[in-house]
């Protein structure tokens, strides 16, 4: 049994696994899988199924279909599953299919189970427990029972399952009616009366409900209507307990409960309140929910600074105000107020008494006496609380015990996990047209609207923050001689930004440094740690931050660092971008770029160093037999223990350590810019397989120039080295050539020559890609000379291997096959993976061009197994294309057609290797179409 899958049928049908969605197929396989669940563990045949979606004239193919279904949602329970592996989730038996789930799995047997458990509680007299569960029960819909199926089952099921749900409906009014909640489902059961006319008991929990209203006249009209509709209709007289209800009603009914007056202490909303519909509509659903339930008790709104979370919260305030006809309450707990101490919960606790009528005097200054008090006035009552800038939970503690009927809706820059009883709402930037009809609202809809592309740009720029945009609006508002280009244009300065979003008393910049200052401050030593974390990001310029590069920046342990990055999110001065993954908005990265920590050079070397450590280690694990340039940074790197690992972390971490390596290199600082060679250097080999070519240009060329300024002849070596390797795979052969000639010159000078060698083998390569081949043999065999000399077999074998490519370019296949032999001979004995993959994949081209197909297919399935296991993404093309070559001429040409369509597909931005993928694709249609 698989604990972490989930079938929801209340709806439309579909599983889960976790929170995320899985593929559930086709109509009649989600049909399949609606029949599977319902049986929940108990096995359904092959004509169960059948009958279930066809009925009594299923195709002829219908068993088939069935198979088929059944193998689509096995593959998508199980995508790891192997070919033959069995199935654990959905086996097969002699008695049918069994889909191995538990009721607990299943929505409608969960709904089944509460509707079971509510009614038994009735039958205690526990009629607050037997709400609680038909509530949970019915929020387990979402929409009409087995939506978008089709046939016999489909129309069986859903018309039973609505039938239960009707009578959870009419169980829960019920419950409320004995528990005296009368108005809180009223017009809940008017609108299901009229839903379904005849039916008595319905219409009788609607009578008695408007009876204890007081609404007499109305629960005797609702008895007439339904007397005459069952008499036209049906030809019948109403039932027993409709015919008692209105006997009941006939003897009359107490008057109806008035309050006292309440406050209104809500400050004023927005009339011009822009976007967030989605946000509204939630947080107005949990404070104003449907069917008579009682609101959430304890909402929270929690963002960044500037995010609109005040704003918002007074708007949804005022949405939801007739459902707190006891009064609202507000105040703002200035949890983030410059230079104003917050409010203490006693503090809170006396306003609020105090606006509930008690006299100044009567407050008591013993906190939990207060809160005793506080909770005493707000039973029996429906009173919203609104809690602004709430500093953290601790602040507003004693008034979260209140009573059912009343609700805390709070806001706050802290994240605030409360648990039960509670719902947060982490408030994110506005949408990029949110933003621009929030501008529109401040600087006018003709002006925004006038320049499109400067108004997008200008979204950009404030990043959703409604702060910003609010401040950027209404100096566009008070300067009409500006454009809206011209504010886009001030912004986009990076060292004015913060200086240009200020406006009045708003500004982005203190909005960020109430936050900041309020941690570093705080007697709590991990808060001041996340304060000096902060300060320390905006060193490094890279999209992401991890715990262990954050440890380096501070010059302490992950675990240390892993809770100031938690902290600061929960602060909401940093957002995960995913697991295990920081990041800083572009507002928030400048105001801490703002803050230049003393001694910033250290922290910086520390982080550049675990990237370039990190580098080298994963690169090696990856492939040991390629041999990496310069030297290790003596720090502490990121462990991986096997391939698999240490691709992954290479591809997560690429664009953060080019972004490091880019810093780093165009640094002033001679020791900065040094460590950037050390990560450029560490990054030959992850460029080389994932053919990042642009990157590694970019990158090496500023190396070059960095070793060049300080004078570190055998790292201009190597960035001679890496820039020629960089320029030869962008196809520019002579400029190339021009950097390993000076590669190879220094390498002399300093009498390495192991780098030599490397430089000869380069060459030659270079050669061979500019079609030179008997120049390419030249530079080869004098690497193998070299490489045989100081026992470099890896430089022999890639000598090697660059001979017998030029020999077969030059029609020499025989010659080709034998210096290609002995070099696979020596890379199997030393388990060079890389080089085996390389060699084979020669080795299939010789067998094709001496027309032996079948030698040449070993050759090129092993290369590709190879070459994926490595990484390589021009290696794996050149596999691909060369199978369906082979697989061409042995005239097996649909396995063809799917290589190379797969090839093509995988060349996406290779130009280069795009065109040879199409014409190998355009040979296999051709060859098609001849036999056609």
């Amino acid at each position: 049994m698989s604990d972490d899958i989930y079938i929801r049928l209340l709806g439309a049908v579909h599983a889960e696994r976790g929170s995320r969605p899985l593929d559930s197929g086709p109509a009649r396989q989600r049909a399949t899988l609606a029949i599977l669940a319902s049986a929940a563990a108990r096995p359904v045949s092959v004509r169960q199924l059948v009958d279930g979606m066809w009925g009594d004239e299923p195709p002829r193919n219908a068993e088939q279909s069935v198979y088929t279904y059944v193998a689509g949602l096995r593959r998508a329970f199980e995508p790891d599953r192997g070919r033959r592996a069995p199935s654990r989730l959905l086996s097969g038996t002699g008695a049918g299919y069994v889909l191995h789930v538990g009721p607990a799995q299943v929505d409608s047997l969960c709904f089944a189970t509460r509707l079971d458990e509510a009614r038994a509680c009735q039958g205690d007299g526990d009629d607050r427990r037997a709400v609680r569960l038909l509530d949970e029960a019915l929020a387990l819909w979402r929409g009409p029972a087995l939506s978008g199926l089709t046939g016999p089952f489909a129309e069986r099921e859903r018309s039973r399952l609505e039938l239960l749900r009707l009578t959870a409906l009419e169980q829960r009014s019920e419950s409320l009616l004995r528990l005296g909640r009368h108005h809180e489902i009223t017009e809940d059961l008017r609108d299901l009366t009229a839903r379904h006319p005849l039916r008595e008991r319905t219409r009788e929990l609607l009578m008695l409900a408007l009876y204890q209203s007081g609404r007499q006249a109305e629960a005797l009209e609702v008895y007439e209507e339904g007397r005459l509709l069952l008499l036209e209709e049906l030809g019948l007289t109403p039932g027993e307990g409709l015919r008692t209800c209105h006997e009941l009603v006939l003897r009359g009914g107490p008057a109806p409960w008035r309050g006292a007056e309440v406050p209104h202490q809500l400050p004023r909303h927005l009339a011009g309140f822009v976007g967030r519909s989605r946000e509204l509509g939630e947080l107005e659903r949990r404070l104003s929910p449907g069917g008579g339930r009682p609101p959430t008790p304890l909402v929270i709104v929690s963002g960044p600074p500037g995010v609109g979370k005040s704003t918002l919260a007074a708007q949804v305030a005022h949405l939801v105000q007739d459902r707190f006809p006891d009064g609202q309450l507000f105040v703002n707990c200035r949890g983030a107020t410059p230079e104003l101490p917050a409010l203490t919960a006693l503090d809170v606790l006396g306003r609020f008494l105090r606006g509930l009528g008690v006299a100044a005097a009567a407050v008591p200054a013993d906190p939990d006496e207060a809160a005793a008090m506080w909770r005493s006035l707000l039973h029996g009552r429906k009173v919203l609380v609104l809690l602004d800038d709430a500093a953290d939970l601790a602040q507003i503690r004693p008034l979260l015990s209140t009573p059912f009927g009343t609700a805390l809706l709070v806001t706050s820059r802290e994240s605030m996990p409360w648990g039960e009883d509670s719902y947060q709402l982490e408030l994110g930037r506005m949408s990029p047209d949110e933003s621009a009809a929030m501008l529109a609202g401040l600087a006018g809809e003709e002006r925004v609207r006038a320049g499109a592309g400067d108004t997008a740009e200008l979204v950009r720029l404030c990043e959703g923050l409604p702060l910003a945009l609010r401040i950027a609006g209404a100096r566009l508002a008070s300067r009409p001689d500006w454009s809206v280009a011209a504010m886009a244009g001030r912004l986009g300065d990076e060292r004015r930004r913060l200086h240009e979003l200020v406006a009045g008393d708003l500004a982005v910049r203190s909005s960020l440094a109430a936050s900041f200052t309020a941690l570093e401050r705080s007697p709590r030593p991990l808060d001041r740690v996340a304060a000096r974390t902060l300060s320390l990001l905006g060193l490094l310029h890279v999209p992401e931050i991890t715990a262990e590069a954050a440890a380096a920046l501070l010059g302490a342990d992950p675990v240390e660092a892993d809770l100031a990055l938690e902290r600061l999110t929960d602060a909401h001065l940093l957002d995960r971008s995913r697991t295990g993954h920081y990041q800083l908005h572009d507002l928030v990265r400048l105001f801490a770029g703002e803050l230049r920590p003393r001694d910033a050079k250290k922290p910086v070397l520390r982080a550049l160093a675990y990237y370039a450590a990190s580098t080298r280690l994963a690169s090696g694990v990856i492939d040991p037999h390629r041999v990496q340039r310069g030297t290790a940074p003596g720090t502490a790197a990121h462990v991986v223990t096997d391939r698999e690992e240490a691709t992954a972390w290479l591809l997560e971490e690429e664009g953060v350590l080019t972004a490091a390596a880019r810093q780093a290199l165009a640094a002033g600082d001679n020791d900065v810019a040094a460590m950037g060679v050390a990560l450029t250097l560490a990054l030959e080999w992850p460029y080389q397989r994932s053919y990042r070519t642009l990157e590694m240009a970019e990158l090496s060329s500023m190396a070059l120039r960095v070793c060049e300024r300080l004078g570190d002849v055998e790292n201009t070596m190597h960035a001679h080295g890496l820039l020629a390797n960089a320029l030869r795979m962008r196809g520019r052969i002579e400029e190339a050539v021009e950097h390993l000639r000076a590669e190879l010159a220094i390498a002399r000078r300093l009498g390495d020559t192991f780098s030599e060698q490397r430089a000869l083998g380069n060459l030659a390569n270079a050669y061979f890609n500019g079609d030179q081949y008997e120049q390419a043999i030249v530079f080869a065999e004098q690497q193998l000379a070299i490489a045989d000399l100081i026992g470099a077999r890896v430089g022999a074998r890639y000598a090697m291997l660059i001979i017998g490519e030029a020999h077969l370019a030059l029609g020499r296949a025989q010659e080709a096959r034998k210096i290609l032999a002995l070099a696979l001979t020596e890379a199997e004995q030393v388990g060079d993976k890389t080089h085996q993959a390389q060699l084979r994949a020669v080795l299939g081209r010789v067998h094709l061009d001496l027309g032996e197909p079948e030698h040449a297919l070993p050759h090129y399935l092993i290369a590709l197994e190879l070459i994926e296991r490595a990484g390589y993404r021009v290696g794996r093309l050149r596999d691909l294309v060369g199978l369906s070559r082979t697989y061409r001429a042995m005239g097996k040409l649909d396995l063809a057609l799917a290589h190379v369509t797969e090839a093509v597909a995988g060349a996406d931005g290779l130009a280069e290797w795009e065109t040879e993928a199409r014409e190998e694709q355009a040979a296999v249609h051709e060859a098609r179409a001849r036999l056609a």
